[in-house]
């Protein structure tokens, strides 16, 4: 596992050179699963950002702060590109899927579970006309996805218990095995100084973006009395375990507390 904070600023190293750095990740606030990596093409090609899929990346190399992709320079240069100043559409990611010959995460491809709820582009809606459903494709696919977060803008949310504030959000534990979100790293240190806990987003009640805002579904107490975590430690399932057991959910691996 990997904290969000350090695979920020991570190299990307294609198959004949240097490609840029990671700037941000974007994750789906409906399943907390990754979607995107922002990359900044830096000095070889000045001002353009690129997104890939998280999955894309292969194995990190931790003294290099390197990942390898399976992709060359003329590639990210000719590959769709991201305008900071607006969100990321539909459009832009299945352009994006489409260049590179992926299968997109909402038809359960490239390393994705399928995105339930979403029918295929195209696909027609009882008691709509062939021509009306695709306008309501196109018209959808030029929006902005309203649940692509960025892991940099949530950072510092601030965390509510259900009976009071517990602190805010200093980073986030990723699991590169499968690129999930596996816990947000609480820091109390505003209101329980010297105290770190790792929460489940499984456990999160409500997120209010206006806000910033999360709202999770444990107690002021709980959290005091949590096994505390040590951000140079190794996550290992036995520590993974403990945290489950004591705030009495089921683990994401499966089994029961």
């Amino acid at each position: 596992m990997q904290r969000s904070s350090d695979i920020i600023g991570y190299a990307l190293r294609g198959k004949d050179g240097a490609i840029g750095t990671i700037t941000d990740i974007l994750f789906d606030d409906r399943h907390v699963g990754l979607r995107w990596v922002v990359v900044d093409t830096g000095s070889w090609l000045p001002g353009r950002k690129v997104l890939l899929p998280p999955t894309a990346l292969g194995p990190a190399d931790p003294a290099t702060r390197e990942y390898a992709v399976d992709l060359s320079i003329d590639e990210i240069k000719d590959a769709p590109g991201l305008e900071t100043d607006q969100p990321v559409s539909r459009q832009l990611e299945t352009d994006i899927y489409g260049f590179y010959g992926w299968d997109p995460y909402w038809y359960g491809g490239y390393g994705y579970a399928m995105v339930s709820g979403m029918p295929p582009a195209g696909s027609v809606v009882p008691g709509q006309t062939v021509d009306r459903q695709q306008a309501k494709v196109a018209q959808e696919q030029q929006k902005g996805d309203d649940h692509l977060r960025s892991i940099e803008e949530v950072t510092g949310y601030y965390v509510e218990a259900t009976d009071d504030n517990i602190g805010h959000i200093e980073d986030f534990v990723i699991d590169e095995s499968d690129w999930a979100i596996r816990y947000l790293m609480i820091d109390t240190k505003n209101w329980w100084p010297g105290k770190m806990v790792l929460i489940s987003p499984d456990w999160l009640r409500d997120i209010a973006w206006s806000d910033g805002k999360v709202y999770v579904d444990v107690t002021r107490d709980k959290v005091k009395s949590a096994p505390d975590f040590d951000p140079s430690m190794t996550i290992d399932r036995k520590y993974e375990e403990s945290i489950h057991t004591y705030y009495g959910y089921s683990p994401y691996w499966g089994g029961v507390v």
